[in-house]
């Protein structure tokens, strides 16, 4: 185990470079677009676990922010952003309607409860902007094509009454990852837009990276998953796209054991030994955020070693099978993604969900640390 690791069980390696390189890469992509759109930079459940604090100095050229709630937001000024920042989910209630302090900040509205809400709170010193949501091709929250109308008719009343500074239209897109994912929306959302003033904002990290022309004609680009360097396209890792891992996790063995040819571990004896197998114990499980159902063959490295689960993950270990691997001494470190030889989404395919589970679900025991400038994951290849 190295000296940043050690006293820890288990610990995530944060690189602040990397989200800062991932966003200029991201603005090329964007700069297709004439003019080029701007950049709201997605950094909802505490920057997809990477810790607002520690990658907000690297999201510096970005031109905003943009935030699950109003909490957030204030978070982010708490940090010293000093520019606009979005608000995914608007306003939670009239309350929130009623304590708008903040300067600079922008609401996506979903539904017409939360306009009565500003329509009734007093004028806030600093006008929010809003963005009236379209239902779009996800399908779960917004307005749909019957009520967008009236819904912008509404907050124009609200905007010359100088209740609001302004009123934009947002859309997000339910298939961006596939050939064919944004026909068929944008038409949608172009045919229920037409007419009404107001900024366009659209594109996601999917958007940007499967369709290069995807970013014309909108205002704002939305990206999340990319800026920390996962991909959200299948079958397809962020290095292949040109970005950068910006988490990595690692662990240790703590234990060591030869099992016999039949013999059964486990809780209810669900790990079944077909040949002798040496198992090694992670010293990770469930309680740290690792996924319990976890099949055996998930990927780890284990002393530089390509290795596999076997499956059976507690809440505080897991084994590995060490049995083809040369002598493995108990310490010896333990790679569970976030390197150039083992991805967070090769580890995402193998346990049957996306990247962006496994970055948000680490838990308070897991020790997290910012790699210094300049340090990136090793670049070792698996022996």
């Amino acid at each position: 185990m190295d000296a940043d690791g050690c006293g820890s069980r288990v610990h995530a390696r944060i690189y602040p470079d990397a989200v800062a390189h991932n966003l200029a890469a991201l603005r090329v992509l964007a700069a297709r677009a004439t003019p080029a759109p701007r950049i709201w930079a997605t950094v909802k459940a505490d920057a997809y676990g990477h810790g607002l604090c520690r990658v907000l100095p690297s999201l510096a050229d970005a031109d905003g922010l943009a935030v699950t709630q109003l909490a957030d937001a204030r978070a982010c000024r708490d940090l010293g952003w000093t520019g606009p920042i979005l608000v995914y989910a608007g306003l939670l209630d009239p309350a929130e309607a009623d304590r708008l302090a903040l300067a600079g900040l922008h609401l996506a509205l979903s539904h017409a409860a939360q306009i009565d809400w500003l329509a009734a709170a007093p004028a806030a010193a600093a006008p929010p902007w809003v963005w009236l949501r379209y239902v779009g091709d996800i399908g779960y929250t917004g307005f749909d094509d019957a009520g967008y109308a009236a819904a912008y008719a509404r907050c124009a009343t609200l905007l010359a009454q100088g209740r609001i500074a302004g009123i934009g239209h947002l859309n997000h897109y339910g298939r961006a990852e596939h050939a064919d994912g944004l026909g068929q929306a944008d038409r949608r959302f172009q045919a229920v837009t037409r007419g009404l003033p107001g900024p366009r904002s659209c594109c996601n990290s999917a958007a940007l990276l499967r369709h290069p022309g995807a970013a014309q004609g909108t205002d704002w680009v939305r990206p999340g998953l990319a800026l920390y360097g996962a991909s959200p396209l299948p079958g397809i890792d962020g290095a292949a796209l040109g970005l950068r891992p910006a988490m990595s996790l690692h662990s240790r063995i703590v234990g060591i054991r030869d099992v016999a040819a039949g013999a059964r571990i486990g809780y209810n004896g669900t790990i079944v030994a077909s040949a002798p197998l040496r198992v090694g114990l992670v010293a990770c499980g469930y309680g740290d955020g690792y996924p319990r159902h976890a099949p055996a063959g998930t990927p780890v490295v284990v002393d530089g070693h390509a290795a596999t689960t076997l499956g059976a993950v507690t809440m505080d270990l897991m084994p590995v099978d060490l049995t083809a691997l040369p002598p493995i001494a108990v310490g010896a470190p333990v790679v569970l993604w976030g390197t150039p030889e083992l991805p967070v989404e090769a580890v995402a395919r193998h346990i049957g969900t996306i990247a962006a589970e496994l970055l948000t679900s680490l838990t308070p025991r897991v020790r997290v640390m910012s790699a210094r400038a300049g340090d990136r994951p090793p670049q070792a290849a698996c022996r």
